[in-house]
């Protein structure tokens, strides 16, 4: 009998990942109701939107470092960003293809181009890779990052056969709550709830996350791709509040198929309170049309849903597409002082993610 390839968890069954139960709720799973998904794809309830879109020069400049105390974050659009921490330089999701699709003639296409292209980027450090969906792991803009840069890549369990066919050879994969040492900085693998697939038979063979990365100059959590969930509040409670998390606000629409695994803007605002993150930014909208909601509704969803409780619209906010901005950071200890428990660490190959705190039951 052959052995898993990875370790049986609360979120492994030995050969597919899911979602664990929310308290005594079922374990609800996506990615395999092609039925329901059909009938909405051929239901024509899409909000149309417009493409080519032209922005604006974007203000900021990535080549800059970051002032001290500052971090800086660049919005490339979806949920690519370029992320100044320290000295550490850190692209995520990767994404400049015109479509993402495992096809340069079909499906989704891009209502804007990338907000700064790789070659108005600095060298890359570290690129994490949340999951395997196509706008997520685009093999063309990885080739691209790991021919010019070569940098160290970081993926959730699964993921190395796929970042190897973009050229990649310092590839770390994490389970949830694994860490590994990059530079002076650590990257913790964090829990999200979506799924992966590339094809129609792969459904979950590889895992989804998101990730903390905390170093001298600040601690930013990139949420990759998640539903609403006990997983925001388990994340603060282990590794501290961030100072800076990027999150999910679109794809959302329908609400009937897309709750499981994405947020909406109200939803977000209470992910943002539920890691008691010092400021929020929001991604996954207003590049490629995945879902049914018009392409400036969840920027407008958000303000509202800020206003209604009442709190700083600055706390939580979008930025323009190519921007760079500085936020403030923090320095590597927690808030009290103490630096944060370590779990899992990983240099070259994954240990087991700890056993000792299960996945949060409310």
């Amino acid at each position: 009998m052959t052995a898993p390839a990875h370790p049986p968890s609360d979120h492994f069954d030995g050969e597919r990942f899911h979602n664990p139960p929310i308290g005594d709720g079922p374990v609800v799973q996506a990615g395999g109701r092609l039925l329901p998904i059909l009938c909405w794809r051929l239901g024509g309830t899409r909000s149309p939107w417009p493409t080519g879109i032209v922005d604006p020069p974007p203000a900021g400049d990535p080549l800059a470092a970051p002032a001290a105390g500052m971090l800086s974050l660049t919005f490339i659009g979806h949920a690519s960003f370029l992320i100044r921490l320290g000295g550490l330089v850190i692209l995520t999701d990767p994404m400049f293809s015109d479509r993402c699709s495992p096809v340069g003639w079909a499906g989704p296409r891009r209502a804007r181009p990338p907000g700064r292209t790789l070659a108005q980027l600095p060298p890359v450090d570290l690129v994490l890779v949340s999951h395997n969906h196509y706008d997520h792991l685009d093999l063309p803009s990885l080739r691209a990052v790991v021919a010019r840069d070569r940098p160290r890549l970081v993926t959730p369990l699964g993921n190395r056969s796929l970042l190897a066919q973009a050229g990649a050879t310092a590839v770390t994969e994490l389970d949830w709550w694994q860490e590994t040492a990059v530079g002076d900085a650590r990257v913790v693998a964090t829990p999200a709830r979506h799924f992966s697939a590339r094809t129609p038979w792969d459904a979950r063979r590889a895992l989804w996350s998101g990730f903390m990365i905390e170093g001298p100059a600040g601690r930013v959590l990139f949420a990759g791709d998640s539903g609403d969930g006990p997983h925001w509040a388990a994340i603060a409670a282990r590794l501290g509040a961030p100072d800076l998390a990027l999150l999910p606000i679109g794809a959302y629409d329908p609400p009937r198929l897309m709750r499981a695994v994405h947020m909406d803007p109200e939803e977000a605002v209470g992910a943002h309170l539920a890691l008691g993150a010092r400021r929020s930014v929001g991604m996954h909208h207003g590049t490629f049309q995945l879902t049914d909601e018009p392409i400036g509704e969840p920027p407008a969803r958000l303000a509202a849903a800020l206003a209604r409780r009442g709190l700083d619209p600055d706390a939580f906010v979008t930025l323009a597409f190519g921007e760079t901005r500085p936020f403030p950071g923090r320095p590597a200890p927690g808030r009290n002082g103490t630096a944060p428990r370590r779990v899992g660490s990983v240099r070259d190959e994954p240990t087991p993610a700890p056993k000792d705190e299960p996945w949060p039951a409310s």
